[in-house]
């Protein structure tokens, strides 16, 4: 699949909002769970269409929720520091062009270790991968 501009920023601007404190392996982590709702093989897909449409679905990254405070940073109310923007590119980039392998095995999901406690649909899930602070998860057939 190509992605559009719209679709890397948007990606980017993601990254950035869920990953931003991550090292380059827990950013591109983050972008290759995106990239298997994208690629998901369904021709109408619960998850949205293409990159920019699976990241802004309402309540499925919580930064682009309009109450989350990353979201003025989203919007381009405030601008993003240029440095942590060029890192969050460099991750986009390298999932989407698919230079970086996909470390998750396929996850679909995730979740911050900073949550008090695991959402309930990690219950029904199986863990793939636990890399930085987030945890990582794909749907049990």
């Amino acid at each position: 699949m190509t992605a559009s501009e719209k679709d890397r920023d948007i990606l980017v601007r993601t990254l950035w909002g869920e990953a931003r404190g991550e090292t380059l392996a827990g950013q591109i982590a983050v972008a290759w769970t995106i990239r298997n709702r994208v690629n998901d093989g369904k021709l109408k897909s619960w998850w949205g269409e293409g990159y920019a449409s699976v990241c802004q679905d309402p309540y499925q990254f919580s930064c682009w929720n309009k109450s989350d405070p990353n979201f003025v940073y989203l919007s381009g109310v405030k601008p993003i520091p240029a440095g942590e923007f060029a890192n969050c590119q460099r991750a986009a980039s390298a999932v989407i062009d698919g230079t970086a392998p996909d470390p998750t095995g396929g996850a679909t999901h995730y979740y911050a270790t900073t949550m008090p406690k695991a959402p309930a649909w990690a219950a029904k899930a199986k863990q793939t991968l636990k890399l930085g602070h987030h945890i990582f998860f794909k749907d049990v057939p």
